[in-house]
């Protein structure tokens, strides 16, 4: 009777370990299908979702390729970044979010950086600023560590010598190995590829 327990035990927690990481995706892409349609509460259900998505993309599209729209979206930031009290709120998201996509891009350099030496420890992380000179650091570099799991993380500046090019994984692999704990696979091979 016990080993019959055993293995309907071990068989459920392999169902668990199979079926999350396809139930949290799904109820993820459910709640903000559903967040965002909601923002247009009068539509037949979807079109809400589909109206605000080309409305953002056709808005991005206008602002990039137009000299009016890149005027008018940067007047607007302009005004935001220099009005009181809303500055901060607004360039820190702005900065944040032109960190993980566009053209500023700033989480394109993987590093390993040692943060230990007895016993000699190592994280993954992104460098930020190349040099610390201006604030008055020389040879110091401020590197980005992702927490696992979360979509937060800290900085810290360390000597430059602390740290290695991690050549071996794109800028998203390192992201994708930092962010799961270490439980990914860093690089993929040429098998992954294919599938």
């Amino acid at each position: 009777m016990r080993r019959i327990a055993s293995v309907l035990l071990r068989s459920f927690l392999q169902g668990l370990i199979l079926l999350s990481p396809i139930a949290l995706t799904g109820y993820l892409l459910y709640k903000i299908f559903t967040s965002v349609d909601s923002l247009l509460p009068k539509m037949p259900q979807g079109l809400g979702f589909v109206i605000i998505i080309a409305a953002v993309t056709v808005v991005g599209y206008l602002g990039t390729r137009f000299f009016v729209g890149r005027w008018l979206f940067d007047s607007f930031s302009h005004l935001m970044a220099h009005t009181p009290g809303v500055k901060y709120i607004y360039s820190s998201i702005r900065d944040v979010i032109s960190s993980f996509v566009g053209d500023k891009k700033k989480f394109n350099k993987a590093v390993w950086v040692r943060v230990n030496e007895t016993p000699e420890m190592w994280r993954i992380g992104f460098i930020t600023q190349k040099d610390m000179e201006t604030l008055g650091m020389p040879g110091m570099v401020a590197v980005y560590l992702p927490h696992a799991y979360a979509i937060s993380g800290w900085v810290i500046v360390t000597n430059r010598a602390n740290t290695i090019n991690a050549d071996k994984m794109s800028p998203g692999e390192a992201m994708k190995f930092a962010v799961s704990g270490g439980i990914t696979t860093a690089v993929e091979t040429d098998n992954d590829k294919k599938n």
